[in-house]
């Protein structure tokens, strides 16, 4: 008498072989883990801490033997660039690469000694506002000295709480774990499926008694474990050569994977989408990037989304990329428990019931 049929070795076959078909590919490795090192590595340091400065030129006219100017060239928000050819300057000025330029002369016989001009063009944006605001107060506390004002009505007490420094790498890093979990898992699932339809491996799958659960959970269990693993070298590459802050250590790390898995499931459902309603390989990378690329760029993968206009940021906050990433700061930076993450998992779980509704009706075998 035979032994019954074994699905979980069926499983396990599947999901082997599946995973060693992602490393035949040295492309999968560049894509998943290299790019989005490149891409910590550069925007992560950009820093985010300390002021803002404001880069101005003095004109050659300008008098610079006074108090005004020596007060300027103190204040720590003020940096003044200095150029030896004036073509240069006013390149720079045409082009918004500085707030203003600066002109202070004297003014014999008229209602003030200094006659202090500031040029600026369309291009500076609102850095001469604030510019303009700092050289007010400069010229405030110059006029205050000059009156002999000694009796303050209002004194200034500043007290400082130490909290932890959120840094560019805290911001960029999720992101990036999320970008490279979105087109990886897309790119790998969606090819990989409809390769194996076209050659008609699934037909043959489909033939055996192996249960089509199993064939579905052995290529996605595959490309899971692959995933997981780039997502671990990520943080640990952040943490241990970037600072990225782990708030409880191990712990986050591992909340951060959960995050991750349930992530994966959504985006797997979707690549089984994209496989199967296209009739050639080619129509993939399209299907994939009218996904993906939106949702990069919207989802605050590089940047926050309240810099969009606040009807942009309604479509931004139903994204499911915009809800990974928050939740993945949320556990990363503020140290919250998966748990605490209740409004992102939540609008995970309404897109993964449609994902899958949706995946029901349209999957192929053939």
């Amino acid at each position: 008498m035979s032994a019954p049929y074994s699905q979980s070795k069926a499983l396990w076959a599947i999901t082997r072989a599946s995973f060693k078909a992602i490393f035949a590919h040295p492309t999968a490795i560049i894509f998943s883990i290299l790019f989005p090192i490149i891409f910590i590595m550069i925007f992560g340091a950009f820093g985010s801490d300390g002021p803002v400065r404001h880069r101005i030129a003095i004109s050659p006219e300008c008098d610079t033997a006074n108090a005004l100017f020596d007060s300027l060239k103190a204040n720590e928000f003020v940096r003044i660039a200095r150029y030896s050819d004036t073509n240069a300057m006013n390149r720079d000025f045409e082009k918004g690469n500085l707030a203003a330029i600066l002109e202070i002369h004297k003014n014999p016989g008229g209602p003030v000694p200094y006659r202090v001009g500031v040029k600026y063009t369309s291009a500076s944006g609102r850095n001469v506002g604030l510019f303009m605001q700092t050289l007010q107060f400069i010229l405030l506390k110059l006029e205050l000295g000059i009156s002999g004002a000694t009796n303050p009505h209002y004194a200034v007490v500043p007290e400082v709480k130490e909290v932890k420094q959120y840094r560019q790498i805290d911001f960029i890093l999720p992101g990036q774990l999320g970008f490279s979990i979105l087109f990886s898992t897309l790119f790998g699932i969606a090819f990989t499926f409809f390769g194996l339809r076209e050659q008609l491996v699934l037909k043959r799958f489909y033939a055996s008694p192996v249960s089509r659960i199993h064939i579905l959970l052995g290529i996605g269990a595959s490309r899971l474990f692959f995933q997981l693993i780039n997502v671990v070298v990520l943080i640990l590459f952040g943490h241990f050569m970037l600072n990225f802050t782990l708030q409880h250590g191990f712990a986050t790390v591992m909340e951060m994977v959960l995050m991750s898995i349930y992530m994966l499931f959504l985006l797997l459902g979707v690549g089984l989408i994209f496989s199967s309603i296209v009739k050639s390989d080619t129509s993939i990378p399209l299907l994939i990037n009218l996904f993906g690329f939106p949702q990069m760029l919207l989802s605050g993968t590089f940047f926050p989304i309240e810099v969009f206009p606040k009807w942009l940021q309604q479509i931004c906050n139903i994204l499911p990329l915009t809800q990974f990433n928050n939740a993945m700061r949320k556990i990363s930076f503020e140290g919250l428990s998966i748990f605490d993450c209740w409004k992102e998992i939540g609008i995970l779980s309404i897109w993964m019931v449609v994902v899958y509704i949706i995946l029901i009706r349209v999957l192929k075998w053939e």
